[in-house]
């Protein structure tokens, strides 16, 4: 699928190049433009059923929008927030993404949740990671740069807020790091710890850091 990614790290901005027939299906207010030829058309992805668990237990949306081009054409694709874009090409395997981090894929790929246990039941990004695998072109987003990590049989520490998506050939565990005095003065808490072989995409920044951050300035009621 011909694309380019623009604006990088900061403000990114994905277009997709359909020829006459090609499709994508993209999360619902991703948008941002299409061409005169593009039609769009939203469902339920996986079914009424499946679209209720990515919505109310993945934190994503219900529905996706469908591009489907009846004339060579594009569309432009952004994350709500601040932050950048990266693609993965999945070719017969499976690729975890953190919940909001999902933006667009081919309609080949399967996407689904994936329960993941009380290994992430501590981890303030949610209870699920959506599960997509097949073949075909994934895009993520990110709050922040996403930086990525080619790991070879080691172990990688990060913190849970940072995580964007992992491949398979990696598992993970949660873990506090340090007491719980340690945890409340140096703002730091839950860390994920990979192990295996495969690719790591983490986010220069945490949403949840961004939020204790500015909770602070805003207005108080009354």
């Amino acid at each position: 699928m011909q694309h380019e990614i623009m604006y990088k790290p900061a403000y990114t901005l994905l277009e997709v190049k359909l020829e006459a027939g090609e499709r994508i299906e993209a999360e619902a207010g991703a948008m941002v433009y299409m061409s005169p030829g593009i039609e769009i058309a939203t469902k339920a992805k996986g079914g009424v059923l499946g679209a209720l668990t990515r919505g109310l237990l993945g934190g994503e949306s219900f529905f996706t929008n469908t591009f489907t081009a009846k004339s060579n054409g594009a569309v432009g694709l952004a994350p709500p927030y601040q932050g950048d874009l990266a693609h993965h090409r999945l070719n017969g395997e499976t690729l975890y993404i953190q919940s909001g981090s999902y933006i667009a894929s081919s309609p080949e790929l399967n996407l689904d949740t994936k329960w993941g246990g009380a290994k992430s039941f501590f981890s303030r990004e949610g209870l699920f990671l959506l599960k997509m695998s097949g073949t075909g072109d994934a895009f993520i987003s990110s709050f922040g740069a996403i930086h990525e990590v080619k790991m070879k049989g080691e172990s990688f520490t990060i913190d849970t807020g940072h995580m964007v998506a992992f491949t398979e050939g990696l598992d993970y565990s949660v873990k506090r790091v340090g007491g719980l005095k340690s945890s409340i003065f140096s703002g730091e808490g839950l860390v994920a710890e990979f192990k295996g072989t495969g690719t790591l995409y983490l986010q220069t920044r945490s949403m949840n850091s961004f939020l204790d951050w500015l909770v602070p300035f805003l207005p108080k009621p009354g």
